[in-house]
């Protein structure tokens, strides 16, 4: 659906984005997420055809963005981070002045408008101005609007900021919402936001694409799986854990009267087969088990790993 190769961008001396490459699959719900900087809104700004490259090829369904760029576009649906916004023209009034503007005929605005402002929730405001609604409604109207003509990817950048609590969680719903049905590349600064919509998160820092993995395996490939157990058994438990196979560091044991609490940074790059280790060891051993439980590291932790200064 999406293919980007060796993409770069430079602004006078500074790289902004510097030589990235990726695929997007049809169906996938991806956060692109980096610090302030890191090349994030240009490599969106890119994809959209808004601006330029200085090097690469950017493939929207099968399209070059370079060589056909009206096609390419037309697969797109892009929320800016700065959501441009008519504020003195009503909602449907600025919905079909838009659909117009993008050649789309009266009969398909008849049918796709009403669709749009029920999905997202504006049928009870279509009349009102623009300026009226709060942030988290104008939100919605940019999210009508990049749908309009049905396109089969979705950019969104940005599309929470300045919301609050509420409106997050509902403009998040509405993503995944979008989800369903088309392909969805999300940028955003909300980590919890991303984790919990997105299948794979792509990360950017100082224009090189860092990470790149679906959401769930990111933290135990980047910072490795911990296991939390409590443990009882006869002789030397320090070492005995680390004679198992898996075990790449004892970080911490605890004595609580019979009971070990016992703290173990796992090589394998899964919970459940690092659960296991442990669960298989007690069995062999003769070890009594009060506790097993898989700590995983969150997303900001991975975050913080991946582009912190060094």
């Amino acid at each position: 659906m999406i293919r980007v190769q060796n993409l770069s961008k430079a602004y006078g001396p500074t790289t902004a984005v510097d030589k990235i490459s990726f695929n997007i699959s049809k169906g996938e719900v991806v956060g692109f997420l980096g610090p302030n900087g890191a090349g994030k809104t240009t490599t969106m700004r890119m994809l959209t055809g808004f601006i330029g490259a200085d090097g690469g090829s950017i493939k929207i369904d099968g399209k070059s963005l370079w060589d056909d760029v009206e096609a390419a576009k037309s697969c797109i649906g892009y929320l800016p981070e700065n959501n441009p916004l008519y504020a003195d023209m009503m909602v449907l009034e600025y919905l079909r002045f838009i659909g117009r503007m993008r050649g789309m005929s009266s009969e398909k605005l008849d049918e796709q408008i009403p669709k749009y402002m029920k999905l997202y929730g504006l049928t009870e405001v279509g009349s009102k101005d623009i300026g009226e609604l709060s942030k988290g409604f104008r939100q919605r109207v940019g999210l009508a609007l990049a749908s309009l003509g049905d396109p089969p990817i979705m950019i969104l950048d940005e599309p929470t900021n300045g919301l609050d609590p509420n409106q997050i969680i509902e403009i998040r719903n509405l993503i995944k919402e979008i989800g369903k049905t088309k392909t969805v590349i999300l940028s955003t600064h909300n980590l919890s936001e991303a984790a919990a919509t997105c299948s794979r998160i792509l990360i950017i820092n100082k224009g090189s694409i860092v990470a790149d993995d679906a959401t769930e395996a990111l933290s135990n490939k980047n910072l490795g799986v911990v296991i939390k157990a409590r443990i009882k058994c006869d002789g030397d438990l320090k070492s005995k854990l680390k004679a198992l196979c898996g075990i790449k560091e004892v970080r911490d044991i605890v004595r609580d009267n019979d009971w070990n609490a016992v703290t173990l940074a796992m090589d394998t790059g899964s919970g459940d087969e690092a659960g296991q280790i442990i669960f298989d060891a007690a069995v062999a051993g003769g070890w009594k088990l009060g506790e097993l439980r898989v700590q995983t590291a969150s997303l900001e932790d991975v975050f913080t790993k991946l582009t912190q200064d060094q």
